[in-house]
């Protein structure tokens, strides 16, 4: 588990390595009775999407501690959080290597040699690559961030609930895609209880949602538009715990609800997103989440890292 203060604390130690992403005040008629609606636009994060912000706060604490190997850091990804372990370390003089499934989009496996990793394809999902990204880093020594179930990596992504805070000021309800959950665990330590969080997952991909229908993290089947950002298998035992212990509400929403809102993004906003992204707004646009009178909402769009041909028009 993680608390506000190690939010906080994470918040401290990555300033000046992370951008203080804009929020921007949506008309009333998107939200529907909604008092407010506040777009936090994390996709403009360094790498393309909120989890600079963890693997900053992972390796930064593995420096203070002296525990930073010279081997560098070890990830598994489907693209998002291996560019941003290739960022971080590029920014810090580390060498970085990503694992990736066979599966992942070739518009992130080309960011992530950009950004100077070396890429390691294996697999077809995510957990397949994960189990080879561990082996490899204990083979060589090298730090192992994981894409969303390590403390460090979800009090970092927490802060960026403390700036949503600091911009939009009180809000009843923020909106937030599911994944691995390390984003919703992040969120809820940092809000603690100041709003209430909705997760919102694809209907092809829901492993919190199936998780607090079990008792537990259980495996899911994995596809739709948005498996290549929140595709896990399993969601992380953090973000579960966090999940049950602040009453978190899971919603879905089917493929077509998301490509919808992510066209309205671009259409209306000239918003570009992932499909992942687009999924936290889907759950508002589709009214699988329906807001009360007066509500004061927040929708974090996440990540960025997407081919926009399809958007064009």
């Amino acid at each position: 588990m993680i608390t506000r203060s190690d939010v906080r604390q994470a918040a401290t130690r990555i300033a000046g390595h992370v951008r203080t992403t804009p929020v921007a005040r949506i008309e009333p008629d998107l939200a529907g009775p909604a008092g407010a609606l506040w777009l936090k636009l994390e996709f403009l994060q360094h790498s393309g999407s909120f989890k600079a912000r963890g693997v900053f706060n992972r390796v930064l604490s593995a420096a203070e501690r002296g525990e930073l190997p010279a081997a560098g850091v070890v990830t598994a990804s489907g693209g998002n959080a291996g560019a941003a372990v290739a960022y971080a370390a590029g920014t810090l003089g580390l060498p970085a290597e990503v694992y990736v499934p066979t599966t992942a989009p070739a518009v992130k496996v080309g960011r992530l040699r950009q950004l100077g990793a070396t890429v390691v394809p294996h697999g077809s999902e995510y957990a397949e690559a994960y189990e080879a990204a561990v082996k490899r880093a204990a083979d060589t020594g090298a730090l192992f961030c994981h894409a969303y179930d390590q403390p460090e990596i979800c009090a970092g992504q927490g802060s960026v609930a403390l700036e949503l805070l600091d911009q939009a000021g009180e809000l009843d309800t923020v909106l937030v895609a599911v994944g691995g959950g390390g984003l919703m665990a992040g969120v809820t330590a940092g809000l603690d209880g100041r709003a209430r969080v909705v997760a919102v997952e694809p209907e092809g991909a829901s492993a919190l949602h199936a998780a607090l229908a079990a008792g537990g993290p259980v495996d899911v089947p994995v596809a739709g538009v948005a498996a290549d950002s929140l595709g896990a298998r399993r969601v992380g035992t953090i973000a579960y715990e966090l999940a049950v212990g602040a009453g978190v509400r899971s919603v879905l929403v089917t493929d077509e609800q998301i490509v919808e809102a992510r066209r309205l993004l671009w259409s209306t906003y000239r918003l570009a997103v992932e499909h992942g992204t687009a999924a936290a707004l889907a759950a508002l646009t589709s009214g699988a989440y329906r807001p009360a009178a007066g509500e004061r909402l927040a929708v974090l769009l996440c990540g960025a890292n997407t081919d926009p041909a399809d958007l064009a028009g």
